[in-house]
């Protein structure tokens, strides 16, 4: 976001949702940005270990999952152990995450990598990443053909189907599954904040952290929605762990969230605060039981930069 997008956003906050509280939001945004181009100017975002130099056949993201939020629910949930094992990620989003994992050092793992994901960021490769989309063995952009209208992002069950075909038909060395959950949108916010949730639902250029940011949503709502969102992916993780065959699976994320930690609301690239820059990192293993039928199919489908952009916009990126 440049200066002069700032003072437009802000105008928009300020008028939106009065002087105090569009202040108090914009506020909040400037900090982020200032916070952004500080830590990349000095170099404080390098830190972190590549996904190849980890030992792993199945690498599960559930995108924004926090440490914390997955000990919360661990106990709702056989596989998980009550204290989550850490793992430090190259990137404090998505495209930072993308970015720096695939890049030409690891050019051959790649190659043997089958990639299932519903992250529209995917769209980047071959532009604004080192990485072309026929580098990997395989590249399912399953954003691109199931994306939900009504749900303004992609539900986790096509992408389970997905991976599940990929790993029984095409056996690749490793796979990686990328969930958008427990990542915003959050369905289940109307149960927590009906007010908030009808903001969003009819204001397209707001996001979640907008509101928070304003104090017009509490962060205990917002907190307990973002944990619907996290058990909702849970279950599909459960389904791909008795539905492919894997002696390494990894549930981990590609960065954090923020609800707040060092003034800070969603994800910032090349911020590297501990909520965004460590995640989860829990080795199981898998065994197809083959009792599971997947339902959904690959399709080719004309995604134009328009859909993109708006998708993006859609899942709060600006």
């Amino acid at each position: 976001m440049t200066l002069g997008d700032w003072v437009r956003e802000s105008k928009y906050k300020i008028d939106a949702y009065g002087l105090r509280k569009g202040a108090r939001s914009a506020a909040f945004d400037f900090w982020g940005g200032a916070a952004r181009r500080f830590c990349h100017n000095l170099g404080l975002d390098t830190h972190g270990t590549p996904i190849y130099e980890r030992d792993w056949d199945v690498l599960v993201l559930l995108d924004t999952c926090r440490i914390d939020a997955l000990e919360t629910v661990s106990d709702e949930f056989d596989f998980l152990p009550s204290s989550v094992p850490s793992f430090t990620s190259l990137g404090s989003t998505s495209w930072e995450w993308m970015h720096d994992n695939f890049t030409d050092e690891y050019r051959d793992e790649i190659a043997q990598t089958a990639y299932v994901t519903a992250n529209p960021h995917t769209r980047r490769f071959g532009d604004e990443f080192p990485m072309s989309p026929d580098a990997f063995g395989l590249l399912d952009e399953v954003w691109e053909y199931e994306w939900d209208d009504d749900l303004s992002g992609n539900p986790p069950r096509p992408v389970t189907d997905r991976a599940i075909s990929v790993a029984r038909e095409r056996d690749p060395e490793r796979l990686i599954v990328h969930y958008m959950q427990p990542h915003a949108p959050y369905p289940a916010l109307e149960e927590f904040a009906p007010e908030a949730a009808r903001i969003l639902a009819n204001d397209d250029d707001r996001a979640i952290w907008d509101l928070l940011q304003a104090g017009q949503l509490p962060r205990s709502a917002a907190w307990s929605a973002y944990l619907e969102n996290l058990r909702w992916v849970l279950e599909e993780v459960e389904l791909l762990l008795s539905n492919m065959d894997a002696d390494t699976l990894v549930v981990s994320s590609d960065h954090g969230e923020a609800f707040g930690e060092w003034g800070l609301y969603g994800h910032y690239r090349h911020v590297p605060i501990p909520v965004l820059k460590n995640v989860p990192w829990v080795e199981l293993s898998a065994t197809d039981s083959g009792e599971y039928e997947p339902a959904v199919e690959a399709k080719s489908v004309d995604v134009t930069d328009d859909d993109v952009e708006q998708r993006l916009s859609a899942l709060g990126y600006k």
